[in-house]
């Protein structure tokens, strides 16, 4: 591996970062953010990044303080002449925002990953986009990981034995089909309609749900008012146990009482989004391994293919 490896974290990041290090067999870099008065940052690396590749681990979750220090601190290290600056997005935000839904408004997917191209970053590597057309967004080659090969073996260490897995929506049912084709199950499908943003109106599921184990797969969780008003309707017909599992644990608002008073077992969520909640039945699973070994073979000239499980 390259002996010019450098590692650093914005601050809202950095639980993540210690971790990659730690399987990287790296220190973390020495940053360092000054704050003025009004609100304005500025971004100063500690230490010489002078010819070294260099990796800034950065989920831009709200707020858009977090965009704004990963900007800052590709556009540092680019003038502080590094010779590649690779940002380590394990939540992209503003992903949902991928198309005109409707007249006059913004495409905020593409413009973000326009601000990194133009702040001089050099590739990127993310988690399960909201929606995987969204790498053709970047001008920059992108390295997209997958979940599925943290949550597929814990779905297997469960033993459940009779497995089905259901998507919360329609347009989460590629994702869901892919994990009902690999465990070779039966797969159940909500369908929703929503009142307005981040709240359904009614729901229906596609497939029988009896006596079944059901695993409700996702790419994130915000406000859980889907994916809980999925899990009831599937234990109120007549499902034997009922869990979910999403890449990126947003979980803002009332989400925290949803989760808790639902009928779901357990919310299990990887730690691309730092979870300061006090649900119990909230568990995270670290993509610190996944990314580290991303890096590994980046910077030795590997594929990083076999690393996905579907």
């Amino acid at each position: 591996m390259s002996t010019n490896l450098k590692v650093f974290s914005g601050s809202k990041s950095k639980y993540l970062a210690e971790k990659l290090c730690e399987n990287l067999g790296v220190p973390l870099g020495q940053l360092e953010i000054t704050y003025f008065s009004d609100g304005e940052f500025e971004v100063c690396y500690q230490e010489s990044v002078r010819n070294c590749d260099v990796y800034l681990v950065q989920s831009t979750f709200p707020s858009s303080d977090n965009l704004m220090e990963l900007l800052l601190m590709i556009d540092a290290a680019k003038r502080a002449s590094a010779r590649t600056v690779n940002a380590v997005i394990p939540y992209f935000g503003w992903a949902r925002q991928d198309r005109k839904s409707k007249p006059r408004v913004s495409i905020a997917a593409k413009l973000v990953a326009n601000l990194l191209s133009v702040a001089g970053v050099n590739r990127v590597l993310t988690m399960d986009l909201h929606a995987d057309q969204e790498q053709g967004f970047f001008e920059v080659p992108v390295d997209h990981l997958y979940a599925s090969s943290i949550m597929v073996p814990y779905i297997k260490s469960l033993n459940l034995k009779n497995l089905c897995i259901a998507s919360p929506d329609v347009g989460g049912s590629k994702r869901a089909s892919s994990y009902a084709k690999y465990f070779d199950c039966p797969l159940i499908i909500g369908n929703k309609t929503r009142a307005r943003a981040n709240e359904v109106a009614t729901m229906t599921l596609i497939g029988d749900v009896k006596d079944m184990d059901v695993v409700i797969i996702d790419d994130m969780v915000d406000t859980a008012g889907t994916i809980t008003k999925a899990a009831d309707l599937i234990k109120q017909q007549g499902a034997r146990s009922v869990r979910a599992i999403a890449s990126h644990c947003i979980m803002s608002g009332p989400a925290d009482e949803r989760v808790e008073k639902s009928a779901l077992e357990e919310m299990v969520f990887t730690d691309s989004i730092p979870y300061h909640g006090k649900c119990a039945k909230v568990k995270q699973l670290t993509v610190a391994a996944l990314f580290a070994e991303t890096i590994r073979r980046e910077l030795n000239g590997k594929s990083i293919s076999d690393q996905y499980l579907f």
